[in-house]
């Protein structure tokens, strides 16, 4: 028997709906590594997956936002648990991705795992931070309380294929939005592998949608449909994110705009605020006897 074997190459798909279809157009694209070695056929998205992605995160919203802050907090936490797991894997295809060193690789899925931990953690705490009782100059309670905004279309980041793509991602969902994910156009494969994780979590089918592609291909489309609430244009160059905030403008879309960021350093709240809304609640208190004292 001869002890040479051929590998058996990994397909990679898109996820959708929580399964893992094919392009609905049949086509392909080569991704390469950071010196041109051919790694992958990856799926090359039409404007059809990403109409389907979007109703498939609209028919998820209802679960996934009325799920309690603290399950969502579990459930990331899961996600970042089966990271672990297959932290080697994840290591390897950094590596390929941005051309980095194991170590210098291993360390940027260290902290992508911590990344999905520091979100799980903000869930249940948000609402206290940016919510809460209002004075007000007459006999009522007055409380806000923050909600998600809905289907959010996220252009993962282009250079940082997989922290950056989880420090976009997961403050979306951990605010109990659901998201449809443009993945690096030139560094796909961490994204779609992430994908094959989130399905083996508990996170429900439809609250992450994966496409990768053409990001101005699939883009296009997000940004005018109808039914998507809002879109971070991290991964959009300064032409595309003008063409794509114009078209989000017809149904007033919340736009994040791309900026300088470094996805290593601890982040801030800003992208948990951005994807909510403020219900505010007015409520008389009522009296208590002629003094006019109220509760």
């Amino acid at each position: 028997m001869s002890d040479t074997r051929l590998s058996v190459l990994k397909t990679y798909k898109l996820y959708v709906g929580g399964k893992f279809p094919r392009s609905e157009s049949g086509r392909v694209y080569e991704v390469t590594d950071s010196k041109g070695k051919w790694l992958a056929n990856a799926p090359l998205s039409s404007r059809k997956d990403a109409r389907d992605a979007v109703v498939a995160a609209r028919k998820a919203f209802g679960g996934w936002s009325g799920a309690t802050a603290y399950n969502r907090g579990q459930v990331l936490y899961r996600v970042a648990e089966m990271l672990e797991g297959r932290r080697d894997q994840f290591t390897r295809e950094v590596a390929d991705a941005e051309g980095l060193s194991k170590s210098k690789a291993a360390a940027v899925v260290d902290a992508t795992i911590d990344r999905w931990v520091w979100y799980a953690g903000w869930t249940d705490k948000i609402a206290q931070v940016v919510g809460g009782g209002n004075p007000v100059a007459g006999p009522f309670f007055n409380l806000s309380s923050p909600e998600p905004t809905g289907v959010v279309a996220v252009l993962a980041p282009q250079e940082s294929s997989f922290l950056g793509l989880v420090s976009v991602l997961a403050p979306v969902i951990a605010t109990g939005n659901t998201a449809v994910v443009v993945a690096s156009e030139k560094s796909p494969l961490p994204a779609l592998s992430l994908a094959e994780v989130l399905a083996t979590s508990d996170v429900p089918g439809g609250v992450v949608n994966v496409l990768s592609g053409r990001t101005a291909e699939i883009a296009t489309p997000l940004a005018a449909h109808q039914d998507v609430n809002a879109i971070d244009l991290a991964g959009a160059d300064e032409v595309l994110a003008k063409e794509l905030e114009i078209a989000a403008a017809d149904n007033l879309k919340r736009v994040v705009r791309p900026q300088p960021v470094d996805y290593a350093e601890t982040p801030g709240t800003d992208r948990l605020t951005a994807f909510l809304e403020t219900k505010t609640v007015w409520h008389p208190t009522g009296s208590l006897g002629a003094s006019g004292s109220s509760y």
